[in-house]
């Protein structure tokens, strides 16, 4: 589902640009923008109490960190942080490229932990653990986003500030 807020986002952003939404009239300025939704989304699990069973919580999040890596509750903690303070500069024009870059590398330090949580089958919300052949891609799809927007950040941020004026 994560990806489809990504995907869906990116789209609905799009099409608010073609509507006269200055900021949106780019296709990575949309994308930044629906991975920063799609981020507060994945980031608010890290803090969720692990009695809320609707969603993923904290404690799904702690059983994905790999056992060699250690404190893993501060870990998750952390990387909630980062995926908060990398949403916020996603949608601010001017820490758009450092911000995509910054995450891009969060997302390759976060691989082993997907990989730990679908061979360790980690469940989410009490559900089905999501399967290695749809994580691997949904990293890389996320990669792939966060470097593209990083590297046109500079060709979008003239329209968006434009937009502010």
């Amino acid at each position: 589902m994560i990806p489809l807020v990504l995907i869906l986002g990116t789209a609905g952003f799009r099409a608010l640009g073609s509507f006269g939404v200055r900021r949106f009239t780019m296709w990575p300025a949309a994308a930044a923008h629906a991975m920063a939704v799609m981020l507060v989304l994945t980031a608010s699990a890290h803090f969720v109490p692990p009695s809320v069973t609707v969603m993923p919580n904290h404690a799904d999040m702690v059983r994905m960190v790999p056992p060699f890596l250690p404190s893993a509750d501060a870990l998750v903690y952390l990387t909630g942080v980062l995926e908060l303070l990398g949403a916020a500069g996603l949608v601010i024009a001017a820490t758009r490229k450092p911000a995509g870059y910054a995450l891009a590398a969060l997302f390759v330090a976060l691989l082993p932990a997907n990989i730990h949580a679908a061979v360790a089958h980690v469940p989410f919300a009490g559900g089905e653990a999501t399967p290695l052949w749809q994580r691997i891609p949904e990293q890389i799809l996320y990669l792939a986003v966060a470097l593209w927007v990083a590297r046109t950040a500079r060709a979008t941020a003239p329209v968006e500030e434009e937009a502010l004026v």
